[in-house]
C-alpha cells in the first residue's frame, strides 16, 4: 500500500490529535483480541505477514520515526525490535526479511501487547506537552499508516486461515452473512472527457503519492454504475474464460498455465455450488455480491470477455466529483462486499466493498518528488510493475478512503478484496 504526507487543512488541537491516536490504535487492538499466539504468528506466504508483526510493526513507526528522534528521554522498549519490525527503510537499518516474519515466534503476542502498551504511554506524554507541526504531521501520517496494516491484518488473517483444514471464521457467521438479493441491471454512466484536475489538491491529509494535483486529458468515456457480481463472474467461468488465451495479457496467462487458476481465489465448487473463504468462514458465493480477490490479469481478461474494458485511474477518480464517499467499510460488520443497491440511479459502490483495479501502472505524478529522510521511502520506490487500485474495500477504515487515494499491487495479487467496474469509450 501507499505513502506519506501533505499539510493539514488547519492544525488539529491536542484534544483532537489525541482522539485520532488513541481510536486508531484501539481499533487495532480490538482486530488482535480474538486471536490466538499462534494465530497472530504463523505466515501463510510470503506477501503476507504475521498479526503479531502487523501489531508490532505499527508500534515500531512512532517509536521509530517520532520518540526516538523527537523525545530525549525516550528510551526503547526493546533495541532488537528495530531489526525484528523495520518493515523496508532502509535509511533506518537491517530487518528481518519479510518471508521470515513468521520465523519471529518470540516475542510472543502478549509481549507485543506490552510494547504497544509502552509506546502509548510515551506517545500520551509527547501529545501532553503540545507537539509541534513537523511531528503533529508524523503522527498524522503514522495514524494512517496504521490503518493500512488494519486492513492488511484482516486480509493477511484471511489468507491464513483459508489453509486451515477447519476453515475458521475471524468473526462468527451470522444469519445475514449473506444478503439474498437481486443483482440490480448494470447500466453505464457517460462523461464527456476533456481536460480535468486530478489529485490532491492539498487540504486535509493525503499521502505523497496522491500528488501533485496536475490537468490530465481524458476523451470522452462511459462507466458502469456498479461493481461487477459473483453472477457475472460465474457465467465467465462457465462460458471458459479461463481457458480461452485470446482473452488473456501474455502474464496473466502464463499464471493460469504455472498455477491452474480457474476460479477467484478463496473459491471451491462443491456439489455444483460455488463456495468461498471469508472473514465469516466458508460460506456460499452470494451471487448478488461483487467478486473479489480477483488479479489485475482475471480482471482485464473479464472486461475484454464481455466486450468493455478497464478504466483509467484519472477516469475513475473523475467520475467521483461530487459524489458522497458513504460505503460499506469495515465499521460495517459486515467484512464482505454487499449486493449493489436496487434504488435510485446514478454511479453505485464507487467507495467500499471492494478495492477497483484499473488500468493504470502506479508511477508518478508530474511534479512528483519523495521528500527527504526515511519516510521519503514510503511510496515512490515502488513505482515500477504495479497497477492502480481505488475506491476502498469492506475492510477499509471509513475515515481513512478519499477520492485520490491510490492503492497499488502487482497484477497478479489475488489475496486483496480487489475486484471491478467496467468501463468503455464513448
Amino acid at each position: 500500500m501507499a505513502a506519506l504526507t501533505d499539510s493539514l487543512d488547519r492544525q488539529a488541537t491536542p484534544a483532537e490529535l489525541t482522539e485520532r491516536y488513541e481510536s486508531v490504535r484501539r481499533a487495532s487492538n480490538g482486530l488482535g483480541a480474538n486471536l490466538s499466539d499462534a494465530d497472530a504468528t504463523v505466515q501463510s506466504m510470503p506477501d503476507a505477514s504475521p498479526a503479531k508483526w502487523h501489531l508490532a510493526h505499527t508500534t515500531w513507526f512512532f517509536e521509530t520515526m517520532i520518540l526516538r528522534e523527537r523525545d530525549p528521554g525516550y528510551r526503547p522498549f526493546d533495541d532488537t525490535y528495530n531489526f525484528l519490525f523495520n518493515s523496508y527503510y532502509e535509511s533506518v537499518g537491517e530487518r528481518q526479511p519479510r518471508p521470515k516474519r513468521g520465523m519471529v515466534t518470540r516475542p510472543a503476542l502478549d509481549e507485543v501487547m506490552a510494547y504497544r502498551e509502552y509506546v502509548d504511554e510515551a506517545m500520551s506524554r509527547l501529545l501532553e506537552d503540545g507537539p509541534s507541526e513537523d511531528v503533529v504531521e508524523l503522527i498524522e501520517l503514522g495514524c494512517h499508516h496504521e490503518q493500512q496494516h488494519q486492513e492488511l491484518l484482516l486480509t493477511d488473517i484471511l489468507h491464513l486461515f483459508a489453509q486451515s483444514p477447519l476453515k475458521p471464521a475471524f468473526k462468527d457467521p451470522q444469519p445475514l452473512a449473506v444478503e439474498v438479493r437481486d443483482a440490480a441491471p448494470v447500466s453505464f454512466e457517460t462523461f464527456d472527457g476533456g481536460i480535468v484536475d486530478i489529485g490532491h489538491q492539498g487540504e486535509g491529509f493525503a499521502f505523497d503519492c496522491e500528488g501533485p494535483r496536475h490537468r490530465a486529458l481524458l476523451e470522452p468515456y462511459k462507466l458502469a454504475d456498479r461493481l461487477v457480481t459473483n453472477g457475472e463472474f460465474i457465467e465467465f467461468i462457465e462460458e471458459g474464460g479461463y481457458r480461452d488465451p485470446l482473452l488473456w495479457l501474455s502474464s496473466g496467462w502464463a499464471d493460469i498455465l504455472e498455477n491452474g487458476w480457474e476460479m477467484p481465489f478463496y473459491w471451491e465448487k462443491r456439489d455444483g455450488e460455488y463456495w468461498s473463504m471469508t472473514l465469516r468462514g466458508f460460506q456460499p458465493v452470494d451471487r448478488s455480491a461483487p467478486v473479489t480477490h480477483l488479479s489485475y490479469f482475471e480482471a482485464d481478461a473479464f472486461a475484454a470477455w464481455a466486450g468493455k474494458r478497464l478504466p483509467s485511474e484519472a477516469e475513475w477518480e473523475n467520475a467521483t466529483k461530487g459524489l458522497s464517499m458513504d460505503g460499506n467499510y469495515v465499521d460495517s460488520g459486515r467484512l464482505r462486499p454487499r449486493p449493489a443497491s436496487v434504488e435510485g440511479d446514478g454511479l453505485r459502490q464507487m467507495f467500499g466493498d471492494c478495492w477497483e483495479w484499473t488500468r493504470s501502472a502506479f508511477s508518478a505524478y508530474p511534479g512528483f518528488r519523495p521528500v527527504e529522510g526515511a519516510v521519503g521511502e514510503y511510496n515512490g520506490k515502488f513505482m515500477c510493475g504495479q497497477f492502480v487500485l481505488r475506491g476502498g474495500s469492506c475492510v477499509t477504515p471509513p475515515n481513512h478512503i478519499r477520492p485520490t487515494y491510490r492503492n497499488f499491487f502487482p497484477p497478479n495479487a489475488r489475496w486483496q478484496f480487489s475486484g471491478l467496474r467496467l468501463a468503455e469509450d464513448n
